[in-house]
């Protein structure tokens, strides 16, 4: 059940038509998750600074059970996951960071209990 937070400086009207739809579909295919289980949040209009610009910027974070525990799975999705928002946002790579959160079953609440038991 992996959950991504897209956060950026770049206003709503800046944003391409149906990002957090393309990004749950670009993310359930870097991850190898069905699209059913994941979950994107993208919040636009932040004061943000990326290396101390306030220029146009985002960061992404990844949680999720399983496949974001290592630097070798990491390396992986962080390549794909820059291609994705490069060309979506229309900023340099420069300017996007990227933050991976492993997660265990019992940290995730669903249906009145933890996904442990589910």
């Amino acid at each position: 059940m992996p959950f991504l937070d897209l956060e950026t400086s770049l206003p709503a009207a800046q944003l391409p038509q149906g990002l957090a739809s393309k990004l749950c579909s670009a993310a359930a295919a870097i991850l190898s998750k069905p699209e059913e289980r994941i979950n994107v949040t993208v919040k636009s209009d932040l004061p943000m600074m990326v290396g101390g610009s306030a220029a146009p910027c985002a960061q992404l974070l990844v949680s999720s059970i399983a496949v974001v525990g290592s630097a070798e799975q990491n390396r992986g999705h962080s390549g794909k996951f820059f291609e994705f928002l490069t060309k979506e946002l229309g900023l340099g790579a420069d300017r996007i960071l990227i933050r991976f959160y492993p997660l265990e079953p019992w940290q995730i609440g669903k249906n009145g209990t933890v996904m442990t038991f589910l």
